[in-house]
């Protein structure tokens, strides 16, 4: 069995730009006694509930973008609106597109990390993406309605002045929610392995908060969780559960259910209804880091409430309808690309300029994957030793390393796309041998082929490039993801992220 390598997996791809300050929970838990704050603001207490986070950040929205639109149109004059309900309904419509396209990138979710270079390149995409539906649906009503004039300046300076605007309160907001969880503590119960594990894991992410380890053990109370500089394990549980509100921000449940006992348990489902949220690893995991931890997955995963859905949801035929109509308006518009790829292939080093390619689809079903020869022709058939594309591999031809960075090696692939042996969004279709190699080393392995593979996928744009095992356990994580949350939303936010990675030329 491999074993993941501390905290790589749990580290998303983000870049904070401002200086964050020294990690609370590296302290010993000897500097953790705190009292509680009664002169707090009561905007850092009312910051503490997850929810209205997000309410302030829809209410700003909707504040902003209707003060923007009616100020640009009054100045412009605008002619759109032949009467003031033209002009609600209008709003409504630009506002939903706006708000959705905003909470598929986790505009409105408080762990999101607003201030990072990441995050903002998203939310550019996302207005950007909104300004262009919201003028599809505009412009196509207006062609059926003589008396709408639209105003194509009004819509365009409005989308313009909300983009930083929107950031720009976003960045404050974070500041401040920040500020006031810096007290707070994740209580984690447990001190074994997994809760080991875990503090690796949380050391090496973004989370500044700080964590609590405790046990009942009296034989693990008083040792450091994971070694010197670590936190210290304290006892009495049902102590600390009495003061969950006094600047904990959850619990996180790091033991197995036996060693928990009936009435611990009964307590901790009542406080997950009455008082704070109580995390498995798993739903912690999922909720802050966004993939799966491999050391909750049994055989039964797949049998869990929720995965049905990727068999009998509507979204499952509606995806393939997609992407027969996107691989079909691809392949149309790129094949002057294709042609100049094939051509400079053919020039410039030996052999076809297609590479074909035995891989693994949905089910475990084999199918041959088609793409642009990158590699040189004596090297990059099956017969090759080395079974990883590292990076500055001299195998990479010089047109061929240009055809990976921009993505265009992968053009070939909307063929398979149409053919429906792969789709555009899913896990990687990794290569025949490797699925053999991983199968008999990595545990749960075949887990990934529940669902049909993809061009892209959330693995290929939250993790950098694969080049060993150990970094396929930990895209099997984001894969593992993938297949539970296999929805309308996930998928839109892959292809607003594969845009930032194309862009930006992160992950694969």
């Amino acid at each position: 069995m491999l074993t993941q390598e501390p905290g790589k997996a749990a580290r998303p791809d983000v870049f904070v730009e401002e200086e964050v300050e020294t990690r609370a929970w590296e302290q010993s838990a000897a500097d953790d006694a705190r009292v509680p704050d009664q002169s707090k603001s009561l905007l850092a207490k009312v910051l503490e509930h997850d929810w209205i986070v997000a309410l302030f950040y829809v209410g700003y929205d909707v504040v902003c973008w209707v003060l923007l639109y009616g100020i640009v149109g009054y100045i412009r004059r605008d002619e759109f609106f032949t009467t003031p309900f033209e002009f609600v309904l209008v709003d409504c419509i630009v506002l939903a597109v706006i708000l959705q396209s905003l909470y598929i990138i986790g505009g409105y979710n408080r762990n999101i990390e607003t201030r990072s270079l990441t995050y903002t390149a998203e939310h550019v995409l996302a207005v950007a993406a909104a300004a262009a539906i919201s003028s599809l649906i505009i412009y196509s009503a207006a062609a059926y309605d003589a008396s709408m004039k639209p105003s194509r300046g009004v819509l365009l300076i409005s989308f313009v002045a909300f983009l930083p605007l929107s950031l720009v309160y976003r960045r404050f907001m974070r500041r401040r929610i920040a500020t006031s969880t810096a007290q707070r503590t994740f209580l984690v119960i447990g001190s074994g392995q997994m809760a080991a594990q875990f503090y690796e894991n949380y050391r090496q992410s973004p989370n500044h908060q700080q964590l609590e380890f405790v046990d009942n053990d009296t034989a693990r109370v008083g040792a450091t969780i994971a070694g010197e500089g670590s936190p210290i394990i304290q006892g009495g549980i049902a102590a600390k559960l009495a003061k969950l509100d006094e600047g904990y921000s959850g619990v996180i449940l790091a033991e197995s259910i036996d060693r928990l006992g009936r009435d611990l348990v009964e307590r901790l489902v009542r406080t997950q209804f009455q008082r704070t949220r109580v995390y498995t690893l798993e739903s912690f995991y999922e909720a802050h880091w966004r993939h799966v931890p491999m050391q909750m997955i049994d055989p039964f995963w797949p049998l869990q409430m929720g995965f049905q859905l990727a068999r009998i949801s509507p979204y499952h035929y509606l995806k393939r309808l997609c992407d027969i109509v996107a691989a079909t308006v691809l392949l149309v518009i790129s094949l002057p690309l294709m042609a100049i790829a094939w051509a400079l292939i053919r020039l410039t080093s030996k052999g076809p300029a297609i590479f074909k390619q035995v891989r693994v689809g949905r089910e475990g079903q084999p199918f041959t994957v088609y793409k642009f020869r990158t590699m040189r022709s004596a090297v990059s058939g099956e017969e090759a030793e080395d079974i990883y594309t590292r990076r500055d591999d001299p195998r990479v031809t010089r047109v061929g390393r240009w055809l990976r960075k921009l993505r265009i090696d992968e053009l070939p692939q909307l063929w398979n796309v149409f053919k429906g042996d792969i789709s555009l969004i899913g896990p990687r279709a990794e290569w025949i041998k490797c699925v053999e190699r991983y199968e008999k080393r990595i545990p749960f392995y075949h887990f990934r082929h529940l669902v049909k593979p993809g061009i892209t996928g959330w693995a290929q744009v939250n993790y950098p490039y694969g080049e060993s095992e150990e970094d396929a356990v930990a895209k099997l994580q984001y894969d593992l993801y993938y297949i539970r949350h296999y929805s309308l939303k996930l998928d839109a936010m892959i292809v607003l992220k594969t845009v930032h990675t194309t862009l930006f030329g992160k992950g694969r």
